[in-house]
This record gives structure tokens, sequence and C-alpha cells, in this order.
């Protein structure tokens, strides 16, 4: 899954940027209060993706 694509799921579940690490970005989701990092690579591997998505408690790409 390309990393634009991810971020765009997570926006628009209601995620949001908390910080840029040096080489991640650090993802909060506000109403269950869960973290989640996203790597700085174009592709993200599917179960990378599916195991971020988990960690917000969000519903799966």
């Amino acid at each position: 899954m390309k990393r634009k694509e991810l971020l765009k799921h997570l926006r628009r579940c209601g995620c949001s940027l908390l910080r840029e690490g040096a080489n991640h970005s650090v993802f909060i989701n506000k109403d269950k209060l869960k973290v989640s990092t996203v790597p700085r690579h174009a592709e993200i591997n599917d179960f990378l993706a599916q195991k971020i998505c988990r960690d917000l408690e969000i519903d799966l790409p």
C-alpha cells in the first residue's frame, strides 16, 4: 500500500498527526487515545498497515 493512501485513510478515520520523528510520523486517535507510528517509506507492507490500524483501533483499509 502506498504511504499516501494509508495517511489519507488515517485522516478519514479521525486520526491526526501528533509529531514527526526522525524516520517516522506519529499519529493519534484522539477519540480512543491510541498512538501508532507510520514509517516514511513510499510503500508500506499490507501487514504493517493493518497493524497500524489495529493499534489506532480504526477500520482496516
